[in-house]
This record gives structure tokens, sequence and C-alpha cells, in this order.
């Protein structure tokens, strides 16, 4: 077996040696993206300045060469903010929502730090550096868009690299079952996340993960590692006990190896850990429920105010679908169903008639890809999510809310309760017109475990941010068609 394999690590080696140097120059490239647009955003910053009346032109500025050290300053303190935030450390599948996020709370810090550096340590001083409101504010703005413009351009490069077979980690997986097989199936779906399987071990040499083979046991792992030139490791093994992770993690050690666990259930029950102790003892605190107290009603006032203004800016919109609706078949232009909410309660959920009215005369059904119970601007409808928007009238009388798990009708709940442990905990919070597993693709005829773990995921880290981020990744989504499973 090994010398059978051997032809082929060399060849991984050669490739994985040329994907670092690669990964390097895109590393780099990322710094120099930053800086200049810092710099260009800068001197946008200058221009802007002596050139916009706000608050008022100035007379006579200085040129723009006197500004240089000042720029120097703000770049290169901004800089050293982004490495301290690890903005240069890789990370796979981060949303564009977190990127800019992260981008411009670390241009603020930046500047702010280049302030103060001008202030503290140039004052008085032969390189005292004269910071003038205007430019840093327009310097400020500007640097953050044209961030985040660079590293969008970045992002799209890097895309296209993995797309094609480079700048790819060598990625060995650990483990044979289900959580394996899953693990291989989203790095197939998903190029972008930059990994190359060389395969996996535990098992049988004859054995494959789907359609990766088994090139060893768990006593290979160090060899292998080294035979195959592994950047990253997955343990795919949920039932392992701790001494054998402790194992697993000791033989993967080797060089630059990351070490990944996928997680067992333990990881679904809690959204997150903190470390707490009991007069010296060590101790895990599970946090539970994230949205209690003022969280509430924070969350309740962004409801009723998003709900308001979405029912006042598309009102000539719902009243337009409402006519096509009925002149395109008989019946109401609204439908009302039952859902199952908060604490279980029931109540009538509006949406917009996407169907004929006899749709559900046999019982209750699941609606699937082409269903001929569909109306044709029924389908339009559903593939925009735009049948939907009546719900805006349930979060503003406070049946749902912006964001949370979807509703599903008694009957459904009643059988998902049954089979799916935990189901029954989605109901702690209220249900919403859009939720974390809707915007990760999890919505129609998919997987009700999958998603069920998403909500839950939601209810136990519910943050006002996280709230923003899935509402604009939704209006993203239904703006450019990119709602999976939409039909």
């Amino acid at each position: 077996m090994a010398r059978a394999a051997a032809p082929e690590s060399r060849r991984v080696r050669l490739g994985a040696a040329l994907d670092r140097r690669l990964r390097s120059l895109l590393h780099l490239g990322l710094v120099f993206s930053d800086a200049l647009m810092l710099s260009i955003g800068f001197m946008l910053g200058y221009v802007a300045r002596a050139r916009l009346p706000l608050p008022a032109l100035p007379v006579n500025p200085p040129s723009f060469l006197s500004y240089l050290p000042m720029m120097l300053v703000h770049v290169l303190s901004i800089l050293l903010i982004f490495y301290m935030a690890r903005m240069y450390h890789q990370r796979r599948a981060v949303s564009r929502i977190d990127e800019s996020y992260a981008v411009a709370q670390n241009v603020s810090i930046g500047t702010f730090l280049a302030i103060a550096v001008e202030t503290l340590a140039f004052k008085n001083s032969a390189l005292e550096l004269d910071y003038p409101r205007g430019v840093i504010i327009y310097a400020w703005v500007f640097g953050i868009g044209l961030t985040i413009l660079g590293r969008e351009a970045h992002r799209q490069l890097l895309i296209r690299l993995r797309d094609w077979g480079l700048a790819r980690d060598n990625v060995l997986i650990i483990g044979s079952g289900e959580a394996a097989r899953t693990i291989v199936a989203r790095i197939r779906w998903s190029p972008h996340l930059g990994y190359n399987i060389v395969g996996a071990i535990n098992g049988a040499a004859d054995y494959q993960v789907g359609d990766v083979p088994i090139i060893g046991t768990t006593d290979d792992l160090p060899d292998a590692i080294d035979r195959y030139d592994v950047d990253e490791v997955i343990i795919a093994l949920p039932d392992a006990s701790h001494r054998e992770l402790v194992q697993l993690v000791s033989k993967c050690q080797r060089g630059r190896v990351n070490i990944k666990v996928y997680p067992d259930i333990f990881a679904y029950i809690t959204g997150g850990l903190t470390v707490d102790e009991l007069n010296g003892l060590p101790m895990l605190s599970v946090r539970d429920v994230a949205l209690r107290g003022w969280k509430l009603s924070l969350k309740r006032g962004m409801d009723m105010l998003g709900s308001f203004i979405g029912l006042v800016l598309l009102s000539p919109w719902l009243v337009l679908t409402a006519l096509l609706i009925k002149l395109e078949s008989p019946g109401p232009a609204f439908f009302c169903q039952e859902r199952m909410g908060l604490d279980g309660r029931s109540f009538p959920m509006i949406k917009f008639r996407t169907m004929r009215q006899d749709s559900e005369k046999s019982g209750p059904g699941w609606t699937v890809e082409d269903d001929p119970r569909v109306t044709r601007i029924g389908r339009f409808l559903r593939s925009s999510n735009f049948d939907e928007l009546p719900n805006l009238i349930n979060v503003f009388f406070g049946q749902m809310s912006l964001v949370g798990p979807r509703p599903e009708q008694p009957y459904y709940v009643q059988k998902f309760r049954e089979f799916i442990p935990r189901y029954m905990e989605r109901h702690r919070e209220k249900s919403g017109m859009t939720g974390w597993a809707q915007v990760n693709g999890l919505r129609g005829d998919t997987s009700i475990t999958e998603r069920t773990k998403y909500d839950l995921w939601y209810v136990e880290n519910w943050s006002l941010w996280l709230d923003i981020k899935i509402v604009l990744r939704t209006i993203f989504q239904t703006m450019f068609h990119r709602s999976k499973n939409a039909y």
C-alpha cells in the first residue's frame, strides 16, 4: 500500500509546496491591498476636505506633501490593529457582512490609535503632525469603503484560484462514519473553502468515505501527515472518548498542522461555554437561551419599527400583487394558515396565496420542486420570497418576529417532535419571517434535523448584530435570487 501510494504522495507534496507559496503571496497581497486602499482613502479624504463645503471650505489648505507623514502613521496604525485583530488570519466561509463589520470596527480603532500616537509621541517635537478633523473624518469613511472593496476583490481572486484547484490546503479526515461523510460532502459542495482532501484515516484500507479512499488506520497517522504534506486534520469521530481524542491530537501534532474536531451532540446543546469557578474549582457555564430581559424589549422594538417601515414602503407592491393574484385565479389574495409559534401556541400566519384554492383538499402536503398546485404568479412569489411579505402584519401585532425559527403547521410539529431531539425547544422564541437556517439554504424541502440544529444555535446565541446580519443576508439573497430550495 505504501509503495503504491508513493508516486501519488510525491505529487501531492509538490502541489502542496506550490500552493503554500501561492498562499503566502496571497496573504502578502491582502496586506498590500489594505495598505493601498487606506492610502487612497486618505488621499480622497484630503481632496474631499479641500473641495467639499462640509463644514466649510478651508482657506489656503497646505499641500498634500505635508500630509504624507500623517498618512503613513494613519495607514500603519490601522494595519497594526488589523494584525492584532487577526484580520490576516486565514478564515474560511466568513460572510461579507461580518467582514465589513470587522473592517469598519478596526479602521475606526486604528484611526483613534493614529491620533493617539500623534498626540502622545510627536507632540511638541520636530515630528509633530497636525491632524485636521475634516481630513480624518473623510479618510475614515473612504478608508472603510475602499478597504471593503479591496478585500472583496481579493476574496473573488481567491475563490477563482480555489475553483481552479490552486491555493488549497491538504486536509486529512479521521473517521469513516456518517460524520466523516457529511464533512466530505460539504467540502465537495464548497470548493471555495480551499480544501484538497488527500484521504481518510481509520478503517479498512479497501473502504471509502464517499469518493475519498481510506489511506490507513490511526497508527499510520503521523506517517500519512508527512507523506501527503497535510496542512489540516479534521477529526470526525463524534462518539470518540476523551482519551481517544487526546491520543489522536497527540499524533497529529507535527509541524504546522492545524487540528479541528467535529463536535458531538453536546456542541448543539450548548450555544456557548464560559469558564467559571467554585471557590477555586473550574466550572463550565452553559448558556441556555440568550434572549432574556431587556433584550426582549430591544428585539420587540426592532420588530415594530421594521414591520411598520416595511408595510408603509411596500404597500404599493402589496396592493399590486394582491390584484394580480385575484386576476389569475379565483379565491382570496391572502392565505391564512395555522402555524405554531412561541411556547407552542398557534396563530394564523398571513401570506400571499400562491396555490390553487383546493391545494390541501387531501390534507397538508410539503411543497416540492415543480409542484403542480402552485400558480404561475405563485411560482415567482415563492422563488423570490415575496409571498411572505404579508408576514409583516404578524410581526407588527407581535405574533411573529422579523428573525427567528420559521413556524410550521401543528400537523408537522407533532410529527417532527417524535423523532427529532429538542425540536420543541425552537419554540422558546417567536417564529420569524426569516432565520439562521433559511439564510444558510435550509428552507423548503430540506433536512428538518439540520434545520433544527441551526434554529437551536440561533436561540442560544441571539444578538442584535446577528439579527441585523440575517436580515441583510435575506435581502441580498432575495435581490439576487440566491435563495436555495425556494419553490
